[in-house]
């Protein structure tokens, strides 16, 4: 019997790694980690594949004979010693890759697991969380390839981040303090409808191009939530509820009460100052049998299934130290392509600098000069490069330490309103503490005002 192929992006995750365990007996699974996996012998439930997302040749190679593919990826942790930039942009960054990679395959659907966006707000109104999930749907689809969006709140499961934090709070806390974010409307979905919603999408071609609201049969708030998780531990706990949002100090006492990142609790308490409520469709329709609350965390509390345990990691030849990574978004007002936004920005950091930097070109090299001494020097990559992405090799100059490493990019991205300019694997000459105080912010500086040129230029 043919099994379609599905490849899982964040399959080291929560919803992936239960993706695997429900369902590797019907679909062929291609779970992707950027870290080399291990099984042990005899494992047959996914093939894993190691993948460098931020790499499109990388991610091409991963997604190779796929029918189908999940999304799973959010901001990501950083994977160099220095990061620069937002996860907003990096998020936009690692879908366009993705989406290319799934063109270049022939991927019949990418499937992405989304969050509920308020319908009553304009997206630039919402949380910079929900903005992102939406920005990144749409990167999906912008290469032709079908997207199925499933726009979900809360997932609750054994070991899930967010119903594991409420549980942290209800257990460690005697008196819970509940601000406004508390009182907002949400709706929960129960681990396995989830999965199962998402296993019914795939392949099916009426769920192409569409988006849908997933969630448990009725709203709640993070406030009735505690109290039923409290009530089902047996735990009396005074919750009171306050009048005031106050993100910074819920992130605080979030983080800290529940041994869980910032990084994590930041995305999800700014959300929640919207009433997230799922809107009926019909793919809800089709599952009505879908479990309340009260259901889902008395099974996720005391079920006897635990998170499936992620194959070894093997432990690779060590990396380079001492990377960067800058990844930063630009105003595109006039729509221009990649290669205009390269080919100006070659043209205006002399214009910066009032010629103390020139810029040489001959055939695909161009060198960043100050007299006869090369600063940087570029590659371009006209088979890799088109309208849409502009791939340059940072292969030499003086300020270069590893001249086969790094590589900088242009992409235009959200249908041309905006590029994204992204250095990756850069290993600078400097030592490290000085160029973290010296070049990394001098190219921020340089990059913000490329933006604002942009943002002028007729």
């Amino acid at each position: 019997m043919h099994r379609p192929t599905v490849v899982i992006a964040g399959a080291t995750g929560f919803i992936g790694r239960w993706f695997i365990e429900r369902f590797h007996e019907k679909f062929r699974i291609i779970a992707l980690s950027r870290s080399e996996m291990k099984p042990e012998a005899g494992y047959d439930k996914a093939e894993w594949r190691q993948v460098e997302l931020y790499s499109l040749s990388s991610t091409e190679a991963a997604l190779h004979k796929a029918d189908y593919a999940i999304y799973l990826v959010h901001s990501m942790q950083p994977t160099t010693r220095l990061h620069q930039g937002n996860f907003e942009d990096t998020d936009l960054l690692l879908a366009d890759n993705f989406a290319r990679a799934a063109r270049a395959n022939g991927v019949k659907q990418i499937l992405f697991m989304g969050g509920i966006l308020p319908d009553y707000e304009a997206v630039e109104d919402m949380s910079r969380h929900l903005r992102s999930r939406y920005e990144v749907e749409v990167t999906l689809g912008a290469t032709g390839v079908p997207v199925t969006a499933l726009r979900a709140g809360i997932i609750v499961g054994a070991e899930g981040s967010s119903f594991t934090m409420i549980r942290k709070l209800v257990e460690r806390l005697p008196v819970l303090i509940c601000p406004s974010w508390c009182q907002s409307d949400t709706q929960p979905v129960e681990l396995d409808d989830a999965l199962r919603m998402l296993e019914y999408c795939i392949g099916r071609e009426e769920t192409y191009h569409q988006h849908y609201d997933i969630g448990g049969p009725n709203p709640t708030t993070y406030m009735d939530m505690i109290r039923t998780v409290a009530d089902l531990l047996g735990k009396k706990r005074i919750i009171r509820p306050v009048r005031f949002f106050s993100p910074g100090l819920s992130k605080f006492w979030v983080a800290l009460f529940t041994d869980t990142s910032r990084e994590l609790v930041s995305p999800l308490v700014e959300s929640l100052r919207h009433d997230l409520v799922a809107t009926p469709n019909k793919l809800l329709d089709q599952f009505p049998d879908r479990k309340d609350f009260r259901t889902a965390a008395r099974r996720a509390l005391f079920g006897k299934e635990e998170l499936p345990p992620l194959p070894k990691r093997v432990r690779g030849p060590k990396a380079e130290r001492n990377t960067v990574r800058s990844v930063q978004r630009l105003p595109n007002p006039m729509g221009h392509t990649a290669t205009y936004v390269a080919r100006i920005y070659q043209r205006w950091l002399p214009i910066l600098f009032r010629t103390l930097i020139n810029v040489h070109s001959e055939g695909d090299l161009s060198s960043f000069r100050i007299g006869s001494t090369t600063l940087l020097q570029l590659q371009f990559i006209p088979d890799r490069s088109d309208d849409d992405r502009q791939l340059f090799y940072i292969n030499g100059g003086r300020l270069v330490r590893r001249k086969d490493y790094g590589w900088l990019e242009f992409r235009r991205v959200l249908n041309g309103e905006f590029v994204i300019s992204a250095i990756h694997e850069f290993v600078p000459a400097l030592p490290w503490y000085l160029y973290v105080m010296t070049q990394a912010r001098a190219h921020t500086i340089v990059m913000d005002r490329f933006g604002q040129y942009l943002n002028q230029k007729p």
